[in-house]
């Protein structure tokens, strides 16, 4: 099973302020913008800090005081749910099981041995092409998972 590191992921009190903290200050250079995450070329992402409070708790989270949910580690994975099935068979602790975001994406999150927060998510591509099965076109696909039309495009075309 394939599991591949995408990037750290901060939350943050003020999306706007620190998107522009990185891009003048740090000079980092924008990847994606889908208003409450940011991903920056390079490798890590910043995420509204409210939004994905929500995203993680949604009435399902586990009784787990000392989670450090501040920052997590974000790998994509074609087989979550083998990945969910090891994961439980080795009685790792949950904060969620496979659940599908609001953009279309499946994810699980799960806590290391120092309660961080690891998430594991299909990949956009994977997304767009179920999208796509579903009979979707590509600017539904576009609007549904918040992915650039020219994104969607290349996906469906290679």
């Amino acid at each position: 099973m394939e599991i591949k590191y995408i990037c750290s992921l901060l939350t943050v009190k003020d999306i706007q302020k620190s998107r522009e903290f990185y891009e003048k200050v740090l000079k980092q250079e924008v990847e994606l913008d889908h208003s409450e995450n940011v991903s920056f070329k390079g490798g890590f992402a910043i995420h509204d800090r409210k939004h994905f409070q929500e995203l993680v708790d949604n009435g399902s989270r586990n009784d787990n005081t000392n989670c450090n949910t501040l920052i997590e580690l974000y790998f994509v994975s074609e087989e979550i749910e083998a990945l969910n099935n090891k994961l439980e068979s080795l009685n790792v602790v949950f904060l969620h099981n496979i659940r599908e975001q609001p953009w279309g994406q499946k994810v699980l999150r799960f806590f290391d041995p120092d309660d961080y927060i690891i998430e594991v998510g299909e990949s956009m591509e994977s997304v767009v092409k179920r999208f796509a099965a579903q009979g979707l076109t590509v600017e539904e696909i576009s609007q549904k998972s918040s992915m650039p039309v020219e994104f969607v495009e290349m996906v469906l075309n290679s």
